[in-house]
């Protein structure tokens, strides 16, 4: 048998990561979590929480404290931390191996895959053409004091918009907010914020021009609205950050039962419904218990 680095591999150390990391240590099993950025690294451009249970009032606050968790788990001794980018998994019947960008392959008795979602760009979407607008930066990285007094159309409806407004409720913003008809029903929570105009479109296209960026926008009932902003800005929602070796489902996302017995998928990849703070930790740390379980009945 190759020669183990863990008991239990993490990929991704946001919510679901740091939580089955967590759970493993405390069951004494040795752990290796790779991480290409920073605990939380998505969570910190996240201004306002509301439905995560700890009283926990933004994005990086959550992002510090399971920082937190995961460098006293890694005092221990239990948890070891692996700067780099994972490019790859597998699952064989004797171990798990996950295959870093540089090269490196690491080995373990089962692994938890929780890298999440990367946010759509304009190209992901079939509605939008901007073949020579450039990268079009999402908004809930967006500074809101780089928007005042700046014409700013937004490209989707996704939930962010309301959660980003909550966070900067004083921010003197106007933004054109244009989406489908499978969007409508996110928009309920922003229809009374007079800091939003919204339009039903059926396509988008945006071309840059000397002033700015032109946005054509084509609407169901027929006809175009032309006009130029300063900035635009995506907020589509998001796709599943499938490593190789995964096996996925015709949505894009990872289904626990098509993978490997000895590759667990954690978290927001499992599926669209899972993409909730709180259900990501709750699922990190059931992925973690899996391998225990499976260990003690071997063992027994």
């Amino acid at each position: 048998m190759p020669e183990r680095d863990a008991d239990l591999l993490v990929v991704g150390a946001g919510p679901a990561g740091v939580a089955a990391a967590v759970m493993a240590s405390s069951l004494r099993m040795r752990t290796v979590v790779v991480e290409a950025e920073r605990p939380g690294e998505k969570l910190r451009s996240i201004g306002s929480l509301e439905n995560v249970p700890g009283a926990w009032k933004t994005g990086p606050a959550l992002a510090e404290a399971l920082a937190a968790d995961l460098a006293q788990h890694e005092a221990s001794g239990r948890v070891r931390t692996v700067s780099g980018r994972a490019a790859a998994v597998a699952g064989y019947a004797d171990r798990a191996e996950v295959v870093l960008e540089d090269g490196t392959v690491l080995a373990a008795g089962a692994v938890v895959v929780a890298t999440g979602v990367t946010t759509l760009a304009a190209g992901d979407v079939d509605w939008i053409e901007a073949p020579d607008a450039g990268w079009l930066p999402p908004l809930w990285r967006a500074d809101p004091a780089d928007l005042a007094d700046r014409r700013v159309a937004v490209l989707g409806a996704d939930r962010p918009l309301g959660t980003w407004l909550r966070a900067h409720p004083d921010a003197q913003v106007h933004l054109d907010v244009f989406h489908v008809a499978a969007e409508q029903y996110k928009t309920d929570e922003v229809a009374d914020d007079p800091r939003v105009r919204l339009d039903l479109v059926d396509g988008i296209r945006i071309a840059a021009v000397p002033n700015g960026l032109r946005v054509t926008a084509s609407h169901p009932h027929g006809g175009e609205h032309v006009f130029v902003v300063d900035t635009v800005l995506t907020n589509m929602g998001s796709r599943p950050a499938a490593l190789a070796g995964l096996e996925v489902g015709a949505d894009g996302y990872c289904p626990p039962e098509m993978q490997h017995p000895r590759v667990l998928v954690a978290g927001d990849l499992k599926g669209a419904r899972m993409q909730r703070i709180a259900v990501a930790m709750g699922d990190g740390s059931r992925a973690a218990l899996a391998p225990y379980y499976q260990a003690q009945a071997v063992s027994v």
